[in-house]
C-alpha cells in the first residue's frame, strides 16, 4: 500500500483543517460595516453595566435594607434563594447581577441608537472601555475602600 493511499487518523484530519481556519479571513467580509458605531455601544454598555454593579455593591454594604432591595430584585435568578442547607444560595448578589444586566441594557438602549451610524475612533472605545473596567476594578479592591467613607 502507497503512503499518499494510508488515512491519517481523525484527530490529524482536525487539526489540519484547523491550521487552516484563518486562511479564509484574510480576504475581508464582502460586505463591511461602514460604522462601528454598534460595536462601541455594545463594548461600552457593558462597562456602564459592571461599573452599576460596583455601586450597587457598595451601596448594599452601606445598609441592610438596600441589600434586602437587592436581594428581592435578584429574587428572579435561579439558586438566589434556596432553602436547601446543601445548595445554599447567593442572597443579594443576584440582585447585584441584576442591576449589572440594568445598567448594561438601559445604557445600551440609550446608546446603541444615538452611536449606530457614527464611526467612533478606536481610541474613544479605549478610553470609555479602559476608565469604565478600572472604576469597577478600583470599586472591587478591598484595600481601597476601607479608608474611604461610604455613608
Amino acid at each position: 500500500m502507497k503512503l499518499s493511499q494510508v488515512r491519517s487518523p481523525f484527530y490529524t484530519q482536525i487539526w489540519n483543517g484547523l491550521k487552516q481556519f484563518p486562511g479564509g479571513l484574510h480576504e475581508g467580509s464582502k460586505n463591511p460595516p461602514i460604522a462601528s458605531g454598534g460595536a462601541a455601544a455594545f463594548l461600552i454598555s457593558g462597562g456602564i453595566g459592571a461599573a452599576a454593579m460596583m455601586v450597587a455593591h457598595h451601596l448594599s454594604v452601606t445598609s441592610k435594607a438596600r441589600e434586602a432591595v437587592l436581594k428581592s430584585l435578584g429574587s428572579w435568578v435561579p439558586g438566589s434563594t434556596s432553602l436547601d442547607p446543601m445548595w445554599g444560595n447567593i442572597g443579594s448578589y443576584a440582585g447585584k447581577e441584576t442591576v449589572m444586566l440594568m445598567g448594561w441594557l438601559g445604557s445600551l438602549i440609550i446608546l446603541y441608537p444615538l452611536l449606530k451610524n457614527r464611526n467612533v475612533k478606536p481610541r474613544t472605545i479605549f478610553f470609555w472601555l479602559f476608565s469604565l473596567y478600572t472604576l469597577a476594578t478600583a470599586m472591587a479592591w478591598h484595600p481601597l475602600f476601607p479608608y474611604l467613607p461610604l455613608q
